[in-house]
């Protein structure tokens, strides 16, 4: 409840300085929450080259997207001193960003990580978020080179200030993923006017080969 609220207090958690080149898709209305059910705790059967759902920490270093053609590697992000979370870097358009302060992805608890949509050079590593589709694939490769595979559950787009925080950052007993960019309108005065929201459940753990 801490988090969210220095979060969403200012009005300004989400990704401040993407910049518009071309407009980038937008969620279906199809792959939004209403009339969809919350994700219900589920276990995934052991299998080859799988485990139960539920992996020791350790932290992301790469993403992979098959749909929409990401595969980047993932730093660490914290909060800045104004409650803002930003991307990782304004230099490299390409690299996606862990909230070093939510759950290790793979592990309970909602795995925030974040990127830009594009920047003055061009689409970046998030450009495309909007146009996936529940069921859709997102691994998740982590130090110890194991991956965490999720499921997409719902994508949303929401007006700034908007989105619900408890839902991203509050508290899960299974492993979730959280995917966040800017979206929306866009104006040259303000920007991007709403923040895109991937969320996802962990449906399975692969061992390091």
């Amino acid at each position: 409840m801490v988090l969210a609220g220095a979060a969403v207090g200012v009005g300004g958690w989400l990704i401040q300085s993407g910049t518009r080149t071309s407009a980038p898709p937008l969620p279906s209305a199809a792959d939004a929450w209403p009339g969809l059910p919350l994700p219900t705790p589920r276990t995934t059967q052991p299998g080859p080259g799988s485990e139960a759902v539920g992996m020791a920490f350790s932290k992301p270093v790469r993403i992979r997207i098959p749909r929409i053609d990401v595969d980047a590697p993932i730093a660490e992000v914290d909060l800045d001193a104004n409650g803002n979370l930003p991307a990782p870097s304004a230099v490299d358009r390409r690299l996606a960003g862990w909230y070093e302060q939510s759950a290790a992805p793979g592990t309970s608890g909602n795995a925030v990580i974040d990127g830009h949509v594009d920047t003055l050079d061009g689409p970046a590593v998030f450009y495309s978020l909007g146009a996936l589709h529940r069921g859709d694939t997102i691994d998740i490769i982590r130090a110890d080179r194991s991956t965490a595979e999720f499921t997409a559950d719902a994508i949303e787009v929401y007006p700034k200030g908007a989105v619900p925080a408890d839902r991203v950052f509050g508290a899960a007993e299974q492993p979730q993923l959280r995917l966040i960019t800017c979206g929306g309108t866009y104006t040259k005065a303000t920007g991007y006017q709403g923040t895109v929201v991937v969320y996802g459940h962990l449906a399975r753990a692969v061992p390091a080969p």
